[in-house]
């Protein structure tokens, strides 16, 4: 019984690790159009986007209960800080 949960609640930070994922590659490219030229209405249009996307995934776990939210989240949370540490890195390297 205990191992159905662990492997339910792994798809789950898995799907948490994916949202993340979408999440940040979107934000780089919001990064890129509100640093361009004419960054305007797309610019808007991409952040709204990606956060309503982001709150409706983790909406979407939260209706299947606490756990599954909390582990979407943690696989999210996991993402954020391995691309975190990633960009400080090539930061370093490249000033």
């Amino acid at each position: 019984m205990i191992g159905v949960v662990v492997v339910r609640m792994a798809a789950y930070a898995a799907l948490g690790a994916l949202i993340g994922m979408a999440y940040f590659a979107a934000l780089a490219w919001n990064v890129r159009l509100y640093t361009g030229h004419g960054a305007g209405r797309n610019a808007l249009l991409v952040h709204l986007s990606r956060l309503a996307v982001a709150v409706a995934a983790f909406t979407l776990c939260a209706r299947q209960g606490a756990a599954p939210v909390l582990a979407s989240f943690a696989g999210f949370l996991a993402i954020r800080t391995v691309l975190v540490n990633h960009y400080r890195l090539a930061l370093q390297r490249n000033p």
